[in-house]
């Protein structure tokens, strides 16, 4: 069973990278070339690749679905976002360009698509990152994500390019495909929650997209981000998104499997790697610099900027595709670049302490707009997020005469929260340059509803930190997450569960007093039960 070698070394190498702090995948590429060096003698023949690389690419077609799924044109059409990934894509290709045309000699058309393989960043590593640091939503990870998207869609049109398919006749069909969305929000409806909503996943990415791009001669992986961002607009793309995800990085560990397994590094190889990861700081420093350059506050443009320090598996893809000869030395770049990126992200915010005076003096006098200082003016309650606990809340008090403002992370809650007349204002509460720029001067309580447990804690210490001593009150549906919220600072933190059923109890016997009022000239009202009497028998 071959399947049982690759899973148990990739398990095995996957599991020691991630005990030192480091991303699994560098293991994954580590089986791949321990499985080429040992061969036969584990039972891995040169024919069993063929079944990995289907694999790998049902990964890549799994990945581009899911970055479809998260393609938010809000999101991308930002000065930053747009200029920045572009810029740095032009001018990181043409430094590269001249050295590998007159140092290593390479044709102008291998040149250049190497050039550019290198000029992107990990989607997946950076992803990650921000995931474990909760800093997805913060202002510095937008920015990062945006760019990451971008530059996979520069990517996908590079490899449609340089693949040299010529589209059949049919291809002008795709022109129609918005015409569909409708119909495919509708299946998404329809397929619930469960292994339906992951089949038509499937379906979408591998099958429809996948598949049928490559019968109208077109790229499989521009068909797959194609009907993801098709799906990016429904209600529940994150859930979708969400359930793929294990699946989609199952696959994706036969991808670095397949490279491994191409064939072991050489010193040439080797070498390319060392020189390439030496110039990370390079990248980095461009990066900076133009986010400097487009108003980011210098904490911002770093925390971006490092995130962004490393090379993509993008690249791998591209040359899996288009240069398969330097598959197995950016197979190598790409894992010493996540061994310096992500040791570096998870000390990001101290490094920046350190070196601030000197940042700081490349920061342009006027702000972005979304790092404008957040006044809360006159509002004396101030409620943290805007679900269902946020927005009932809000009424409540409003009704009774307090003037109250909301804050919530998800632009869609805000916008809707506006249009029915609530006071609403975007803000990320886990992002320190938020609490940093908050003025809220007349803001004697503060009401936690937003559903993220670690949130809540993080807002009660910045809340805190920041010298406020009004009444800060949540909701949990956990004892534990109850008694962190209290010990981050919390005056009061009530059980949702057992406050909905004290709730309901409540308005039973209120109305069981009302309707035995009315019936008691009867005789005939409604009582509470007689107790039953007590035994001191045991049971």
């Amino acid at each position: 069973m071959i399947e049982a070698v690759w899973i148990a070394f990739a398990f095995g190498l996957g599991l020691l990278f991630k005990q030192v702090g480091l991303p699994p995948l560098i293991g994954y590429l580590g089986a791949g070339f321990a499985l080429s060096l040992l061969g036969e003698r584990v039972g891995v023949g040169p024919d069993d690749s063929y079944i990995l690389s289907h694999i790998a690419h049902l990964g890549v077609l799994l990945l581009l679905f899911t970055v479809g799924l998260k393609l938010k044109v809000k999101n991308l059409v930002r000065p930053e976002v747009v200029g920045g990934s572009l810029l740095h894509f032009g001018l990181s290709t043409a430094l590269f360009l001249p050295a590998f045309l007159y140092l290593l000699e390479l044709p102008l058309g291998e040149a250049s698509l190497l050039a550019m393989a290198l000029s992107f960043s990990s989607t997946v590593l950076a992803a990650k990152v921000l995931e474990g640091k909760r800093e997805l939503r913060a202002f510095h990870g937008r920015v990062a994500i945006g760019v990451l998207i971008m530059q996979d869609l520069i990517a996908l049109v590079a490899i449609s390019i340089a693949s040299g398919k010529s589209p059949s006749s049919w291809a002008l069909m795709v022109l129609i495909l918005p015409l569909c969305k409708p119909i495919l929000y509708k299946l998404l409806d329809l397929s619930g929650h469960e292994e339906l909503m992951v089949l038509l996943g499937l379906l979408l990415a591998l099958v429809v997209g996948g598949a049928g791009f490559e019968k109208l001669g077109l790229s499989s992986e521009l068909g797959a981000l194609a009907f993801g961002a098709m799906l990016a607009g429904h209600k529940r793309a994150g859930e979708l998104s969400q359930s793929l995800w294990s699946l989609k990085e199952i696959f994706l560990v036969g991808f670095f499997l397949q490279i491994g397994l191409g064939g072991l590094p050489d010193h040439h190889a080797l070498m390319f790697a060392l020189v390439m990861t030496l110039l990370l700081p390079l990248k980095s420093a461009l990066f900076f610099l133009l986010f400097v350059g487009f108003k980011l506050r210098a904490r911002s443009a770093f925390l971006s900027s490092l995130t962004l320090t490393n090379y993509s598996e993008f690249g791998l893809i591209m040359a899996s595709l288009v240069l398969p000869q330097w598959l197995v030395p950016l197979a190598l770049t790409v894992a010493f670049s996540f061994l310096i990126s992500a040791p570096l992200n998870r000390i990001v915010h101290g490094i920046y302490e350190h070196i601030a005076p000197l940042l700081t003096r490349f920061e342009r006098d006027i702000r972005h707009p979304d790092e404008q200082p957040i006044t809360l003016d006159d509002a004396q309650i101030l409620i943290m997020g805007l679900g269902r606990t946020g927005r009932a809340a809000y009424d409540n008090l409003s009704e009774k005469g307090y003037r109250v403002i909301a804050l919530d992370s998800d632009p869609v809650a805000v916008e809707t929260s506006l249009q029915a007349g609530r006071r609403a204002l975007f803000a990320d509460a886990e992002d320190p340059v938020f609490w940093q720029n908050l003025d809220m001067p007349n803001i004697h309580s503060v009401i936690l509803a937003m559903n993220d447990a670690e949130a809540k804690t993080i807002t009660v210490h910045n809340l805190r930190g920041r010298g406020f001593d009004g009444l800060i009150v949540s909701h949990a549906m956990y004892e534990d997450i109850a008694r962190r919220i209290i010990q981050a600072g919390a005056d009061h933190t009530y059980l949702t569960m057992s406050e909905a059923g004290t709730g309901l109890a409540e308005h039973v016997a209120r109305s069981i007093q009302e309707r035995s009022a009315l019936l008691s000239d009867g005789g005939s009202g409604i009582r509470p039960p007689a107790r039953p009497p007590q035994s001191d028998a045991p049971a």
